[in-house]
C-alpha cells in the first residue's frame, strides 16, 4: 500500500509535470496567413463594426471605446481563419476603472454560412446575440474583466456558443489595474484552446465534440469590448501551426 508521503509526492510529480505541458514553444509557426498593424484607417478596411464603437489611430495603435459608454460593440475581422492557428496581438488599458475585453474565434453560420451572411438579423452590440444565437456558433475568452456588474472579477473565462456554455475559468487574465502593454497569444489546434498572457497560460482546455455539441473548426475573429471599456490594439498576426 503506498504511503500518504509518497502520494504527495506523487500528486505533487504530476502537477509539475501538467503545468509544464503545452507551452507557448511547443507550437510551430507555419505560414503567417494574416498581419495587420492596426495602425491606420486603411488598415481596417473591411472591418466590420457591431454596435456603437469607435476606431481612431494614434502612435501605431488602434483605439477602441464606445463614447460617452454607450453600449458593448464586436470589431470584426473579415478574414476567415483555419481550425488551426496561432494569433497574436498586443494590448493597453486606457481606463482601469472598468472594462472587459472578449476575443470571438472559429466564428461561423450554423450552417456552414457567414457570419455576415446577409439573412441574419443586424446585430448591434447585445450579448445574446452573439452567445445565444440560433444562428452562428463560435467560441470566446474574455481575458481582462474588470465590467461594472462584476469589478474586480479577473478570472479569464471561456465559453463556447451558442449556449454560452462556461468550459473553463482557472487564471486571472491581464491584471485590472494594469497600463503596461500585454502580448496575448491564442493557439487553437483543431479541439485544443490555448491562450497565454506574456507567456503566462490562462486557458487550456480540449473540447470533447460531445458535451456542448461539434468541435468548432474555422471561422471568424473580433474584438468585442463592454461599453465601459478603452483599450487600444496594435500588431495582430495569425499563422498557420507548423505540423
Amino acid at each position: 500500500m503506498i504511503s500518504k508521503t509518497l502520494w504527495l509526492i506523487l500528486i505533487c510529480f504530476l502537477w509539475i509535470n501538467i503545468s509544464a505541458q503545452d507551452k507557448i514553444s511547443d507550437f510551430s509557426k507555419g505560414t503567417l496567413i494574416y498581419d495587420n498593424a492596426l495602425a491606420m484607417d486603411a488598415d481596417v478596411m473591411g472591418w466590420r463594426m457591431e454596435g456603437p464603437g469607435v476606431i481612431s489611430f494614434k502612435e501605431g495603435w488602434m483605439r477602441m471605446y464606445s463614447p460617452n459608454e454607450k453600449f458593448h460593440h464586436v470589431f470584426w475581422c473579415p478574414q476567415d481563419f483555419p481550425s488551426s492557428f496561432m494569433a497574436e496581438w498586443e494590448v493597453q488599458n486606457l481606463k482601469t476603472e472598468a472594462g472587459l475585453c472578449i476575443i470571438f474565434f472559429a466564428a461561423k453560420g450554423a450552417k456552414g454560412e457567414s457570419i455576415f451572411d446577409p439573412s441574419f438579423p443586424v446585430r448591434d452590440g447585445t450579448f445574446r446575440q452573439y452567445t445565444k444565437s440560433d444562428l452562428f456558433n463560435s467560441y470566446h475568452i474574455s481575458y481582462y474583466a474588470n465590467g461594472r456588474d462584476a469589478p474586480g472579477r479577473e478570472i479569464s473565462h471561456l465559453r463556447k456558443n451558442t449556449g454560452f456554455n462556461l468550459v473553463q475559468e482557472v487564471e486571472p487574465g491581464i491584471p485590472i489595474k494594469s497600463k503596461a502593454i500585454h502580448k496575448i497569444t491564442l493557439i487553437k489546434e483543431e479541439a485544443h484552446i490555448l491562450m497565454f498572457i506574456d507567456g503566462r497560460k490562462i486557458i487550456d482546455w480540449q473540447d470533447d465534440g460531445q458535451k456542448y455539441g461539434p468541435v468548432l473548426r474555422d471561422g471568424k475573429m473580433g474584438f468585442r469590448q463592454m461599453q465601459w471599456t478603452d483599450f487600444q490594439y496594435r500588431n495582430f498576426q495569425v499563422w498557420d501551426i507548423k505540423k
